[in-house]
């Protein structure tokens, strides 16, 4: 997807929370949720935050309002989604929120590299989804080819020198267990430190093809992706 082709504006935000100990660790931030993605991974839990809507810029606006009475009282920013890098006001919005003191965090699925890249001497700290191996992201995307910027977002999060984390999807319909320390080792050995196992979250709206049911690692899968990758929790 190209994303050069959105055009400039205030970030068209599908949701805003105005505060969170779960989405930056260690921090006590706010969260702005960028509408738009133009992959379709089977568990998403946000679906409704895929199609980019009709834009509404009072909605920055608003938030910027709510952020200026909250400053001393929140630690940083997250900007999330849908996909914040396919938004083309992200950076100039970025710096209005770090103008206000606020440091910033930004979670991303690397679909756009080279909006990634200007962003990162702007963001104080990078949760970055590997969604699988490479080769097989169309399983969880639907989308053909749609590891390889992900690739490269993986090197720039890396040379960065950035604090980050890494995020993966436990499904076992979608990535099986020989995939995932596979995935593991490869990430041990770019450099990789911190790794997050998240456990797949049914909706109403990927139930009827996945389940119902939350699903977590067993214990002994975890195990062995400690041995052999970056620290797991």
């Amino acid at each position: 997807p190209d994303a050069a082709a959105i055009p400039t504006a205030d970030l068209e935000v599908g949701g805003f929370v105005p505060m969170s100990t779960v989405d930056w660790p260690d921090q006590l931030v706010a969260v702005v949720f960028v509408q738009g993605c133009p992959w379709r991974c089977h568990y998403c839990h946000n679906p409704a935050l895929q199609p980019r809507g009709d834009h509404h810029p009072q909605v920055w606006q608003r938030v910027l309002q709510t952020l200026q009475v909250r400053r001393g009282l929140l630690d940083g920013v997250v900007f999330s989604g849908g996909e914040p890098t396919l938004d083309r006001a992200l950076i100039p919005d970025i710096q209005q929120v770090r103008d206000m003191g606020f440091r910033v965090g930004l979670h991303t699925a690397g679909l756009y590299p080279d909006r990634l890249a200007e962003c990162l001497p702007l963001v104080d700290w990078v949760a970055l989804d590997i969604k699988t191996e490479f080769e097989d992201y169309k399983a969880v995307t639907a989308v053909p080819r749609s590891g390889d910027p992900v690739r490269t977002s993986l090197s720039l999060v890396l040379n960065s020198g950035k604090p980050c984390e890494f995020r993966t999807t436990w499904h076992p319909d979608l990535i099986s267990d020989a995939a995932l320390l596979r995935l593991a080792r490869h990430l041990k050995a770019l450099g990789a430190r911190q790794w997050v196992l998240q456990p797949y979250r049914p909706t109403p709206a990927t139930q009827a093809g996945l389940g119902s049911v939350i699903r977590t690692p067993p214990d002994e899968l975890v195990a062995q992706l400690r041995r052999v990758g970056p620290a797991v929790w």
